[in-house]
C-alpha cells in the first residue's frame, strides 16, 4: 500500500513528519529523518509518499503527512487507509 504525501513542497530545508491516528491515539512514526518501530522494517519512505511492504487491519486509520519549511510554512495532507481482511469462512 502506498500513501501519497500531497502536502509535499520543494521548499528548502524542509522537514517531513508522518503521523498515524487511530481513534484518540496519535503516533509520530517518521520524524528527524527516521522511521520508528514498528514501522521501520516494513515501510519505505520517500519525500512524496510512504509505501508499506505489508499491511494488516491494525494499520487502518488516518495517515497525516506534515511538511514544515524553514520559514515556518506548514502544509498538511491526510489519507484514510482502510485495510479489509479476508471474510471469515461461513459455517
Amino acid at each position: 500500500a502506498t500513501i501519497p504525501c500531497s502536502a509535499y513542497r520543494s521548499w528548502s530545508n524542509l522537514r517531513i513528519e508522518w503521523k498515524f491516528q487511530k481513534g484518540s491515539s496519535l503516533v509520530l512514526f517518521y520524524y528527524g529523518g527516521e522511521l520508528t518501530d514498528p514501522y521501520k522494517n516494513r515501510v519505505q519512505f520517500s519525500p512524496t509518499s510512504i509505501t508499506f511492504s505489508s499491511v494488516t487491519r491494525e494499520d487502518t486509520g488516518k495517515y497525516i503527512c506534515e511538511v514544515v519549511g524553514d520559514n515556518g510554512q506548514i502544509a498538511k495532507s491526510e489519507v484514510n487507509l482502510i485495510v479489509q481482511g479476508a471474510a471469515p469462512p461461513s459455517p
